[in-house]
């Protein structure tokens, strides 16, 4: 059974996310097995595209027990990258689809405005609200790699912030769930980062 499991919801970032983990050297296991699924020791969310396609996949093949038994049973580590992420909260207005409901807080499409693209695609500055051992070595205005139109309001569970339009949430983590709306897997040394402490993140 792997240690560290990427879980298969249809995101076009499941190559990138897995060389980079290897880059650390880890050996991530990509599956939609509900079965290893539960019984991980770490689990990876990455997604691309949109709240609504991540959802029905993780309902249609029966992951979203397996990850509550990983996550609530036994206390496992799951990093959500982008609609990863989104989907870890209540709601998403893009397409006005119920996540997992185990954040608290709703995703809602950023402003658009004169001179200001949508999605949101490319560098932008970190700015980190608290200290946490996901942040450890990434200082504010680092910048990290993000592309996206919709996100989460700051609140509570927020590490980090960025703005475009209005701020909103970078990075959350509460006990051992925790996600990114930014890229990892294309943020260079930050994202590199990022995923080596959560590979060594032992939540209490």
């Amino acid at each position: 059974m792997s240690a560290l499991v990427m879980v298969d919801a249809g995101g076009a970032n499941l190559g990138s996310v897995r060389a980079a983990l290897e880059r650390l050297g880890a050996t991530p296991e990509l599956t939609r097995d509900p079965a290893r699924i539960a019984a991980a020791e770490r689990l990876l969310l990455p997604g691309v595209g949109a709240a609504a396609p991540v959802m029905a996949i993780l309902r249609e093949h029966g992951l979203v027990p397996a990850l509550r038994e990983a996550v609530f049973a036994r206390g496992v580590p799951l990093l959500g990258i982008c609609i990863g992420m989104q989907v870890l909260f209540e709601h998403s207005e893009e397409g006005a689809v119920d996540g997992l409901g185990w954040l608290p807080g709703r995703v809602r499409r950023l402003p658009a405005a004169p001179g200001l693209r949508l999605p949101h695609m490319g560098w932008n500055a970190l700015q980190p609200r608290r200290e946490h051992p996901l942040l450890d070595g990434i200082a504010a205005g680092q910048q990290a790699y993000f592309v996206h139109s919709y996100a989460a309001d700051p609140g509570a569970d927020t590490l980090a912030t960025c703005s475009h339009g209005r701020e909103f949430a970078a990075l959350v983590a509460r006990a051992n769930l925790a996600g990114v709306q930014f890229h990892p897997e294309r943020s260079g040394a930050v994202g590199a980062r990022l995923l080596a402490n959560f590979l060594r993140w032992s939540p209490a």
